[in-house]
């Protein structure tokens, strides 16, 4: 007897999403914080902590206008490096790439609060009060 082709195709779906990476389908609270993110594709190795040296590829969109105002992709750009978790960036930035692996795509909404607050960041094209949507990859780790 043959197999339905409903069967066939749930057999070769089940298979398929057993290949795929686990990726979160939510965003994902910030516990004591109003960002969130969601993992787009996973990393692997040591996550960021608080105080290691993290090298990143970052798009910035205003999320209001869909805006991009930031991209290090962009010709003439580079990725971005800093120090984890001390509050050399935005506090959404700061508490959202902690946990991250190399390899991973995150994806950040961080509200005003936690972004350029009131006053914006004119010089960018971000206006008071935007939430900001970030596309970050994780490059490189290091303690």
């Amino acid at each position: 007897s043959r197999r339905p082709f409903w069967l066939k195709l749930r057999s070769w779906l089940s298979a398929a999403c057993r290949k795929s990476p686990p990726r979160s389908s939510k965003m994902q609270a910030i516990p004591g914080h109003q960002t969130q993110y969601q993992i787009l594709k996973p990393g692997t190795g040591k996550a960021i902590a608080k105080g290691d040296n993290a090298t990143v590829h970052a798009t910035g969109v205003v999320k209001e206008s869909g805006k991009k105002f930031w991209s290090t992709k962009d010709p003439g750009q580079s990725p971005f490096s800093y120090q984890a978790g001390v509050g050399k960036v935005i506090t959404g930035w700061d508490q959202g790439c902690l946990g991250m692996q190399v390899g991973e795509e995150r994806k950040l909404v961080i509200p005003a609060n936690e972004g350029y607050g009131g006053g914006g960041f004119p010089a960018w094209g971000i206006p008071p009060g935007a939430t900001l949507e970030f596309t970050l990859e994780c490059l490189q780790q290091i303690q």
